[in-house]
């Protein structure tokens, strides 16, 4: 194989040796000498080692050098960015590769493809404000669109979309679970994950079930041949990651393990989230009381290669909340205990076969058991009097088979089938004497949906990916069709435009508690659609943008538009009064996306900017007039700074956005009436400043022990943000309406510690 024609600004020698170094350390300093960027697959690299004899070399010079030493494929596709692959003819598991037009989006890592798709690397992730470990979650709630206005880790918005909208997958397996500590903390550990790819506009026809984004999590899937481990700690939790040898080149075991010390020894960052977590509720309001709470998560995966062109995983993951509340009123001798459990297991299995150099084919199968359980006992004289129960399950099962089949180097073509049964269900139980139950609903949905993609890329006229989608809910005897479009097109080297339109639908979904929680904590349960007064929601997504990457300074900016149908919403009864319920309706949504980023030196700033108009109309809510949806932040704007030196990084962050919308309500003598209409406030605005700094340091010259440690703040300046105000009553005619007000998480430091070998 012969290096493609490269065209160098500027060709300069620079002197450059190696011995017996890891080729991942390699490619760090190559970046850092050349002013480079590579991008690959961690499968590729891993336990590779080279040496080189050191003399002065171009880029050209060393590339072929390493071509020969590594057997890999160095495709430099810019000035300053260079795609690591597989040589054609190795045999290998295919894995296509989207053509990128924005590296180091907001850091190293985190890349752009054409498809307007991110690809977000852990393994290779820069510094980002606030984290000082690669999380997942975490680091998508950066990228323009994306907002989390509650702070958690998992209930962010994507383009105005509700966080119930956004499909998170692990190894192909569904996740439920809204994250740790009530979704202060993301359920997936950030130090397993290998490849993560989010798509927010011009979904792949293989992605149906929700409307606004996908976040697909993979595992690595590498056969590793040499012991690997990981130990780290943090303010909150501690972890191990094994990577072991079983078979050589043909079989090796993956498995990592959290869990909270917080039950033990709580630390000042712990009792910072716990305080917004467990703000207006009766944990806070109750200094006597006993809280005693806990989570983890572990994941074991086996990766099997028999055959050059078969491979083969087995993949399993178990996340897992406890909480146990007990608190007493000594003069009424009466005794509380609330029980709290949430969990995720998930199974997942995939065999991929290279047929030939053209045709490749992937089967999956996979099993998700969500579980939510409460309980709030009340106990007099040492016996049970009442035991109020909320219960909330999901089994979700599936299996696909796609096959793919490369025509050409511009002529890709994939189809596929996918089959799924959801069974979900949800009760509200008081039993004092007898059972009472409050309400209760147990749907079961089977989908079929086969899917077809073709994807035509011609450097003269344009890249366009055109699929189509169909599903028939067969217990809802529903045909729906998805057409998907995404057209990308390079202007100049410089200049690039990108367009998609898609459409999508959504079965599953979240609604508010509609009865009483002592505890008030997770309050939304999730339910299928029933054809009735659950009907399947519908997006129409539009959007339109464009590139500029010219040198050091990038600018990437989309319009986008979105309609919603069959859009549910609570009505409480202090809001409508004669109806009390779900409504049905529509929303809209208008957006802008701007991002720009700026590199010089060691130096890499960005800053983005969001505009989002959300509404929301419903016939019997609001006198049937729009209004804005909860969803809705007008403006906001992030921007960043950070520096990288060797081992040591650090970054600085600003985060600025309006205030979401919220109801009015005028205080009375009878209490507080609403009469003027729904989301008619607004919440001050909000704003915060976040740092984080790591090290990476080796422990050893004689082994490959190396060490981590950082240091992150947020909210840096200690600022209260309100970030919601809601109202809470009226579960009886004598039962008040009161305001509740939530404050955003305060001055929170925490501090990391890992080794590797």
């Amino acid at each position: 194989m012969l290096l493609p024609t490269l065209a160098f600004s500027q060709e300069e020698a620079f002197y450059i040796e190696f011995t017996e170094v890891s080729l991942k350390k390699a490619f760090e300093d190559i970046e850092n000498i050349y002013d480079i960027h590579f991008s690959y697959k961690d499968d590729y690299i891993k336990d590779k080692t080279i040496s080189l004899e050191g003399k002065a070399r171009i880029l050209p010079e060393l590339l072929l050098e390493l071509q020969d030493i590594t057997n890999l494929y160095y495709q430099v596709v810019s000035n300053r960015y260079v795609i690591v692959n597989l040589l054609p003819d190795i045999p290998a598991n295919i894995v296509k590769l989207d053509k990128v037009v924005l590296e180091a989006y907001l850091t190293d890592g985190i890349e752009k493809n054409t498809g307007g798709s991110f690809n977000i690397q852990p393994s290779k992730l820069g510094i980002l404000p606030g984290l000082t470990e690669p999380d997942v979650l975490e680091s998508i709630q950066l990228l323009p669109g994306v907002l989390s206005p509650n702070e958690t880790a998992s209930g962010f918005f994507v383009r105005g979309g509700y966080a119930d909208q956004n499909r998170i997958l692990w190894d192909g397996i569904n996740i439920y679970h809204k994250g740790h500590l009530f979704g202060m903390i993301s359920p997936l550990n950030p130090n397993v994950a290998s490849n993560i790819k989010f798509i927010n506009k011009g979904t792949h026809s293989r992605y149906g079930e929700r409307l606004s984004s996908v976040i697909d999590i993979t595992s690595s899937n590498e056969i590793t041949n040499n012991l690997k481990a990981e130990l780290g700690v943090n303010g909150i939790n501690a972890d191990a990651v094994l990577n072991i040898p079983i078979l050589k080149d043909k079989l090796s075991l993956q498995t990592s393990f959290r869990r909270s010390y917080t039950d033990i020894f709580e630390t000042y960052t712990f009792r910072q989230l716990a305080n917004k977590v467990f703000e207006n509720t009766k944990i806070n309001e109750n200094e006597d009381g006993s809280n005693d709470f806990s989570f983890l998560d572990y994941n074991i995966k086996l990766n099997f290669k028999p055959h050059k062109n078969h491979s083969l995983f087995a993949s399993m993951i178990h996340i897992d909340n406890q909480l146990d509340y007990f608190s007493e009123e000594l003069d009424t001798n009466r005794e509380f205990n609330d029980v709290l459990a949430i969990s995720n297991t998930g199974y997942g299995m995939g065999w991929n076969i290279v047929w030939n150099d053209k045709l490749s084919h992937s089967n999956q199968a996979f099993f998700s058991d969500y579980a939510f359980n409460y309980n709030f006992i009340t106990i007099e004289d040492n016996a049970q009097v009442s035991n109020f129960e909320k219960r909330n399950t999901i089994f979700d099962s599936g299996i696909s088979t796609e096959l793919n089949y490369k025509h050409s180097n511009r002529l890709n073509f994939d189809v596929g089938y996918q089959y799924t049964l959801k069974d979900v269900a949800y009760a509200f139980i008081n039993t004092t004497n007898v059972s009472l139950i409050l309400d209760s609903e147990e749907n079961i949905v089977q989908t079929h949906s086969a899917y077809a993609n073709v994807d035509y890329k011609n450097p003269k006229l344009f890249d366009v990916s055109l699929g189509l989608r169909t599903t028939y809910f067969q217990e809802l005897d529903a045909v729906r069709l998805e057409p998907r479009l995404l057209i990308f097109k390079d202007i100049s080297d410089k200049f690039k435009i990108q367009a998609s339109a898609e459409i999508k639908n959504q079965i599953i979904n979240e609604i508010d508690e509609t009865v009483f929680s002592d505890l008030s904590l997770e309050n939304r349960v999730w339910r299928l659609s029933n054809g009735e007064n659950s009907p399947i929601i519908n997006s129409k997504h539009g959007s339109i943008g464009f590139i500029y990457d010219f040198g050091d300074i990038s600018i990437d900016a989309d319009v986008y538009y979105k309609e919603l149908e069959n859009v549910s919403a609570l009505s409480l009864g202090f809001l409508n009064p004669e109806s009390i319920g779900f409504n049905i309706g529509d929303q809209n949504i208008f957006g802008t996306d701007l991002f720009l980023k700026k590199r010089f030196n060691k130096f890499n700033s960005w800053i983005s900017y969001s505009f989002n108009r959300a509404r929301s109309q419903f016939r019997d809510l609001n006198n049937s007039r729009s209004f804005k949806s909860k969803s809705n932040v007008t403006h906001a704007i992030s921007t960043a700074l950070s520096y990288k030196s060797n081992g040591f990084q650090v970054a600085l962050g600003w985060k600025w956005q309006t205030g979401r919308p919220f109801t009015l309500a005028d205080e009375t003598t009878d209490g507080l009436v609403f009469n003027n209409g729904v989301n008619t406030g607004e919440l001050p605005v909000y704003h915060r400043l976040d740092l984080s700094s790591t090290y990476t340091f080796k422990m050893s010259k004689q082994n490959k022990l190396r060490g981590k440690v950082g240091l992150s703040i947020r909210n840096l300046y200690g600022r209260n943000n309100i970030i919601s105000r809601e109202y809470r009553g009226n579960n009886s005619l004598n039962d008040p309406v009161e305001l509740i007000e939530r404050i955003s998480l305060g001055f929170t430091p925490n501090v990391m510690f890992r080794v590797y070998w």
